[in-house]
C-alpha cells in the first residue's frame, strides 16, 4: 500500500478523526485542558457498555475452551500489545495461573514493551512466526488487539489462529473493521475521535483495558478461580499478597489468626485449600483432593462435602 493510500485509509478512521474544535487546545490553561480529557475518558464505560452482550459471548467461548486446558493468548503492536502483555502478566500473581496459560504477544517482542520496533506492526508472516513458536492448537483463544482494527500484526495472528482452528476474537475501536469481520468474535468499541489527533493509547486504550479486564477476569470466575468476590487462588509471593491471603481466608471463613495460619500452613499457603479445609472441616491433603476431583471451584467441592 502506497503512502497515499495509506493516508486516504486512515482519514475514514473514527479514530484518526482531526477535531476542529481543539485546533487551539494548546493555549488553554491547564485545568482546563484537564478537565476536556476527564469529560472524554467519561465516554469509554459507555462505550463498552454497548457491547457488553459480544464481551459476554466471547467470555463464555473462552471460559469453554481454558477449562479444556487451552490457552488465552493477546496479540497487538504498540499500545495494544502493551496493554495484552500486562494483562496477561497479572493473571499469575492473581490467580494462580501457569504462565504459558494466558499469553500476550507483541508486535517486535519484548523489546516493543518499552522501545518502538519500526515494522513490525505490518507483518502478518510475524504474527504467525509468534504463534508458531507457541504451538498454538485448536483448544487455544487468540484474542487480536487493535485500534484501528487493520494492524497487519493483530490482523495476522487472528487469521492464522482462525485456520489453525483457534478460536478468534478481534478486539477493535472502529466500525467494520478487518479484525472484527475475520474473528469468530468480534468486539468494536467506538470511543470516537481522540481528544490528539490518532493518539489511540488515550480513549482507545482506555477502552481496551477495560476489555481485557472483562476477558481475563470474568473467565477466571467461570473457571473457578474466585469465590465469590474474593480472589482465592491468589499467589502469595511478597508480604502484601501473605497478608492478602490471610484476610480473605478470614473473609471467607470467619476464622481466627491462629486457625487461619494452621490451615494455611497444613495447605502449603494455597488460599482455596485452607478455605475448604476450614468450611469442610477436612484436612489438607483431603481438600486439596476435593479441589482436584471438582476442577478447582472451591463451591463445588464445598457441595461435595455437604452432600
Amino acid at each position: 500500500m502506497t503512502s497515499q493510500n495509506l493516508r486516504s485509509e486512515m482519514a475514514l478512521l473514527t479514530t484518526e478523526a482531526f477535531r476542529a474544535e481543539l485546533a487551539e487546545i494548546d493555549r488553554l490553561p491547564t485545568l482546563d485542558i484537564a478537565r476536556l480529557m476527564n469529560g472524554e475518558d467519561t465516554e469509554v464505560p459507555r462505550a463498552v457498555a454497548g457491547r457488553l452482550p459480544q464481551i459476554a459471548a466471547a467470555i463464555d467461548a473462552v471460559a469453554e475452551r481454558m477449562a479444556r486446558g487451552g490457552r488465552l493468548v493477546y496479540a497487538g503492536a504498540g499500545t495494544a500489545g502493551r496493554l495484552g502483555v500486562l494483562d496477561a502478566s497479572e493473571c499469575p500473581p492473581t490467580f494462580n495461573t501457569d504462565p504459558a496459560q494466558v499469553v500476550g504477544l507483541i508486535a517486535g517482542g519484548p523489546t516493543a514493551l518499552v522501545t518502538s520496533v519500526e515494522g513490525a506492526e505490518d507483518s502478518k508472516e510475524l504474527a504467525r512466526q509468534d504463534l508458531d513458536a507457541l504451538k498454538l492448537s485448536p483448544a487455544d483463544t487468540v484474542v487480536g488487539v487493535s485500534a484501528s482494527g487493520r494492524t497487519p500484526y493483530a490482523l495476522g495472528a487472528v487469521e492464522h489462529a482462525r485456520a489453525v482452528g483457534a478460536l478468534t476474537i478481534g478486539l477493535a475501536c472502529n466500525e467494520d473493521s478487518a479484525l472484527a469481520a475475520a474473528a469468530e468474535h468480534g468486539i468494536e468499541v467506538v470511543v470516537g475521535p481522540e481528544l490528539l489527533t490518532g493518539s489511540t493509547r488515550l480513549k482507545a486504550g482506555t477502552a481496551q483495558k477495560l476489555v481485557l479486564n472483562m476477558l481475563s477476569t470474568i473467565t477466571m470466575i467461570r473457571l473457578g478461580k474466585t469465590y465469590g468476590n474474593l480472589m482465592v487462588d491468589v499467589r502469595a509471593s511478597n508480604d502484601k499478597l501473605r497478608a492478602r491471603s490471610r484476610r480473605i481466608v478470614s473473609l471467607a471463613t470467619g476464622a481466627d489468626d491462629e486457625e487461619i495460619e494452621k490451615a494455611l500452613t497444613e495447605c502449603g499457603g494455597e488460599v482455596k485449600n485452607a478455605i475448604l479445609a476450614l468450611l469442610a472441616g477436612v484436612d489438607g491433603p483431603t481438600a486439596a483432593r476435593l479441589l482436584e476431583e471438582s476442577g478447582g471451584h472451591l463451591r463445588a467441592a464445598l457441595a461435595h462435602t455437604a452432600g
